[in-house]
């Protein structure tokens, strides 16, 4: 307040007016002043949609630019009751612009109004023709459904319901004919696939035929605006796949046995460790399974745990007797990753061009398969199904209450002999062919037949005659590996067909296993990793957890796609 303007105002009020210059204001036209509100005037509250043709364009257009056909539906009815309003016509006595309840009168009333305008625009010839008492043409798409025009001007279904009137509803022996091409067709479809909770084409259809419309080759737009739909892609999406990548390099390169190697862990079993007081004590043993990827051998190990420490002991194990390896494969196992950091071992799990050069420059590799694909390590995952059920036979013929370390070691090593002297290549009927090609003919250099007749030889001859033979055997696998094996893993037995790739940014439903589908959470592809072949086959999603976001990697056979 004592701011002297608040109490006398500006200076020149106080002074004299006869010395305030006059100001001219040009006049400003209401029409075409943008701040002025403009004043709508209705003359009729009545139009004939068949009859104005540019009303009618007009109506088409703005229905285009509405979603639902509840919300059409409304916005008509209140245009409707805001222009009898103006011409006084009405029972509301508000005027300009408001908004009143709408009675089920209204909304009919606007629905029919909606549909004539369509049914004018697509059939006006048919019309026309019914207007004026004259026969449909021969080329009419709508000419077997004997069309009629109704009361209220409406082209309907001519019935053969007639003799159910007493029993159905009117809408139901004379349904009203919807224009296919038609916006309100697919507001119609979505409408009426809400109201019955995103069930399949019949089921959406027979609710659309019960409402009182018949639409023309529908049964086609259903099943598009079915495919279409994000609930039923949440509901019954598929998840996504891609076609099936070429084998990797380190399984088509000829080399020293398990010089690329993959490996996993399975059991466990129950075995007896000593005796105490009254009762056996008992502990798990699991195994881990290395197989050669290029020669298909395997080699198994017995771990007490699943601990780092462990797989570490048991890793040094493997080394001693089957010498250095260039490149391991693996899930990614809380194990695997621990003896990575522990060993030093480059792991490569994000293949991008940086690490690939620097995995060139080391020795030796370890490469992460991203979680919950075990269809990535396909090559050990049979091996390991295999040995299952040759473990599973010996197990049935003793007693598994009884099953000590040392009977697990040597029924383990059982089975590594078998599974090694399995036939890797259809066998041969041919009589001259006997020798069978197996992984054990390339890690003991024996093909598993003695000669007829052994010659007395001098000491250099059998010392030149043994190195002869063993050179002999690998270079007969070899050859029989790059002849019969390699076409025979040449096919593709699934996933034969191109798929698009998803992209950074699609929005995605991310498998869960451990909640129903409806729980799954959605989820952002942030980044791909396309593969040599340019194809996506794992991503990275962001995804919100307990009102926390993470970042997963995932394969894209465990998304379903929503929205590109």
């Amino acid at each position: 307040m004592s701011n002297i303007m608040w109490l006398h105002g500006p200076p020149f009020i106080m002074g004299n007016l006869s010395t305030v210059s006059p100001e001219g204001f040009e006049l400003v036209n209401p029409d075409q002043d943008t701040e002025v509100r403009p004043i709508a005037s209705v003359k009729s509250a009545h139009t004939d949609v068949t009859e104005n043709t540019s009303a009618n364009s007009s109506l088409a257009e703005h229905l285009k630019n509405v979603s639902r056909w509840s919300r059409l539906v409304r916005t008509v009815a209140n245009l409707q009751h805001i222009a009898q309003s103006y011409s006084g016509q009405g029972p509301c006595r508000a005027k300009g612009w408001h908004f009143c309840p709408l009675s089920t009168y209204d909304l009919q009333k606007a629905e029919k109004l909606i549909i004539k305008n369509q049914q004018y625009e697509y059939f006006k010839q048919e019309i026309d023709c019914l207007r004026g008492g004259k026969a449909l043409p021969r080329s009419c798409s709508i000419l077997p459904l004997i069309p009629y025009l109704d009361k209220d001007g409406v082209l309907c279904v001519a019935e053969r319901l007639g003799q159910a009137k007493e029993h159905l509803s009117l809408l139901t022996v004379n349904p009203i004919i919807i224009p296919k091409k038609s916006h309100i067709v697919t507001l119609l479809v979505r409408h009426f696939h809400t109201q019955v909770n995103h069930q399949g084409c019949r089921i959406t259809e027979g609710r659309l035929r019960s409402a009182g419309y018949w639409i023309v080759g529908v049964k086609r737009l259903i099943k598009t605006i079915i495919h279409s739909c994000i609930t039923c892609k949440i509901l019954r999406g598929r998840l996504c796949s891609q076609k099936m990548a070429d084998l990797p390099i380190d399984r088509l390169t000829p080399g020293p046995p398990f010089s690329f190697v993959g490996l996993d862990t399975f059991g466990p079993w129950n075995v007896v460790s000593r005796k105490t007081r009254g009762e056996l004590a008992h502990h798990k043993r699991w195994a881990i399974l290395f197989t050669c990827l290029v020669c298909r051998a395997i080699h198994i190990e017995v771990v007490e745990e699943l601990s780092t420490s462990s797989f570490i002991n048991a890793l040094r194990r493997f080394f001693a007797v089957r010498g250095p390896v260039r490149q391991f494969r693996s899930d990614r196992g809380t194990n695997f990753v621990g003896a990575v950091h522990e060993l030093n071992i480059s792991a490569k799990f994000i293949e991008d061009g940086e690490v690939k050069q620097f995995l060139n420059d080391n020795a030796c590799s370890w490469i992460f398969n991203p979680p919950h694909a075990s269809h990535f390590g396909g090559s050990w995952e049979r091996m390991i199904g295999i040995s299952r059920k040759i473990l599973d036979a010996m197990l049935l013929k003793t007693s598994r209450k009884d099953l000590t370390h040392e009977t697990l070691t040597t029924f383990l090593s059982e089975v590594t002999a078998i599974v090694n002297s399995r036939p890797l290549t259809s066998v041969s009927e041919d009589p001259s062919d006997l020798v069978v090609l197996t992984p054990s003919m390339l890690l003991t250099q024996k093909s598993g037949q003695l000669p007829d007749c052994i010659p007395s030889l001098s000491p250099k001859d059998i010392y030149k005659a043994q190195w002869r033979h063993v050179q002999l055997l690998a270079d007969e696998f070899w050859k029989r590996w790059q002849k019969d094996y390699l076409l025979q893993i040449q096919g593709r037995v699934k996933w034969t067909d191109d798929v698009p790739n998803v992209n950074e940014g699609d929005v995605v439903l991310m498998r869960d296993p451990d909640n129903p589908r409806y729980n799954w959470p959605l989820a952002i592809i942030t980044r791909t990793f396309p593969s040599d072949d340019g194809r996506t086959r794992k991503v990275e999603l962001r995804v919100s957890k307990d009102n926390k976001r993470t970042m997963l990697v995932r394969p894209v056979h465990e998304i379903v796609p929503l929205l590109a």
